[in-house]
């Protein structure tokens, strides 16, 4: 039913109206004015019943609309499905083989971490001869093996002993940690594993013995172990005494040596030699002349040594040229016998080092004609022989410092003693006019 069907009554209705403008007449108008009001009113009640109908008419369309937008929707899902599908099946030959060979490269991916795994845990030191079954067993057995130091037992195994002799003893396994208990010397110690098998590291004494005898026997007890990681019974192991730490410096040693006890003997006697020397006496140049004219007995007395072996010089000379030149031999003798040997000690505080750079130089051509040999791959080669060859260097220094400081100490006294002397018969050789006012003799 169209919408004009609805306007028609009101076009109607509105044309009696104008019509009735035309025609006053005043029954005929209010007559005409109820009928075209109930007209009006039946016409508003149709259009308003039909725009109920439209709207519910819409909504009706509406639901089926979304309807039939979703069933498009599973519809294209489905399409899409059964497309990759046909795509899957019409895969071409070059698209296959990138796949062939992106799962050999994971498939030897996982391989290489499975061939890590095992050298890492020392499995097998060639995982890569192995089948893939036998990697895998190896594994599991790891794995068993994890478990069981979870909750760790007595189990018997076989330890290299320190003289290298292979024994069957009870070990105890705690993570990396391995404890074993040597029956016929009643004694417990510490194992390493190297390569997959066990080494003795450390015996253990006293109380930490019965402890892991307590744990064995009655399952409860105190353990010992290195939280190092057996690093510190590595090290305990290589310590070396002093003559082993030197020795090991090579040939160049024994000159150093040679070198150190000279100089140390050397060093003794001298220090013996000085120290005994008698106490110089100091006097005035008139005291001192007055004495040689006519010597005392206190004074002859207190003159020892070298200096009363220059007043018996002056004593004992003719004329002054001979006293003087008496004097003079006597102080190059003295100089002489307290210098002696000291040039030793201060050769072997110049040669010592030169002789360690020496053997150092050595040593480091012998590393590297090993390494020439062997290669490099290794550094505790390497390092092992950078280390022996600094032992000269280190041991030519030990043995220089001292001798320096010895020398400079014992000739500084040698001098002083010297000069003492010197001075001695300088005033011995003046002559009598040239002598001061008398003073008082000076006690030392």
């Amino acid at each position: 039913m169209s919408f004009f069907h609805y306007l028609r009554p009101l076009i109607v209705t509105l044309t009696v109206f104008f019509w009735l403008g035309q025609h006053p007449n005043a029954h005929a108008n209010e007559t005409v004015d109820k009928g075209l009001l109930t007209k009006l009113n039946d016409a508003q009640k149709r259009l308003s019943s039909s725009q109920k109908n439209i709207a519910s008419q819409k909504r009706n369309l509406l639901e089926k609309l979304n309807k039939l937008e979703r069933e498009v929707q599973a519809l294209q899902q489905k399409t899409a499905a059964a497309r990759r599908l046909s795509d899957e099946k019409t895969l071409s030959l070059s698209q296959l083989e990138t796949r062939i060979k992106d799962w050999r490269e994971q498939q030897n991916y996982q391989q290489n971490l499975i061939n890590r795994f095992l050298h890492q845990q020392q499995l097998n030191s060639q995982p890569a001869g192995l089948t893939t079954a036998e990697k895998m067993q190896l594994i599991q057995g790891f794995s068993q093996e994890l478990q069981g130091k979870l909750s760790p037992i007595w189990q018997p195994q076989s330890i290299v002993m320190g003289n290298g002799k292979l024994e069957q003893l009870p070990t105890l396994s705690l993570g990396p940690i391995n404890w074993f208990w040597h029956e016929d010397l009643q004694q417990a110690g510490l194992a390493t594993r190297e390569d997959g098998q066990l080494h003795s590291a450390l015996l253990l004494d006293g109380s930490a013995s019965a402890g892991l005898k307590a744990i064995q026997s009655e399952g409860r007890g105190e353990l010992f172990f290195d939280p190092t990681m057996n690093r510190a019974v590595a090290r305990q192991q290589h310590q070396q005494t002093a003559w082993q730490h030197v020795v090991k410096g090579g040939v160049w040693v024994i000159p150093i040596l040679t070198f150190a006890v000279l100089a140390l003997v050397i060093a003794i006697y001298k220090s013996v030699q000085l120290a005994r020397l008698p106490k110089l006496q100091r006097f005035t140049p008139t005291y001192l002349h007055s004495q040689l004219a006519e010597p005392s007995e206190k004074v002859l007395a207190s003159i020892k040594g070298q200096q009363k072996e220059l007043f018996d010089i002056a004593l004992q000379a003719n004329n002054d040229r001979a006293r003087d030149d008496q004097l003079f031999v006597q102080l190059q003798q003295d100089k002489y016998w307290l210098e002696r040997w000291l040039l030793v000690i201060g050769i072997t505080a110049s040669v010592a080092p030169l002789l360690g750079l020496l053997g150092t130089v050595s040593g480091m051509i012998e590393t590297f004609k090993m390494m020439t040999l062997f290669g490099s791959g290794d550094p505790e080669v390497v390092s092992g022989g950078i280390a022996q060859a600094l032992i000269t260097t280190e041991l030519g220094l030990v043995v220089a410092i001292p001798a320096l400081i010895l020398n400079a100490i014992l000739s500084k006294r040698a001098k002083s003693y010297y000069h003492e002397l010197e001075n001695f018969a300088i005033l011995l050789s003046q002559p009598i006019e040239e002598q001061p006012n008398e003073v008082k003799q000076e006690a030392a």
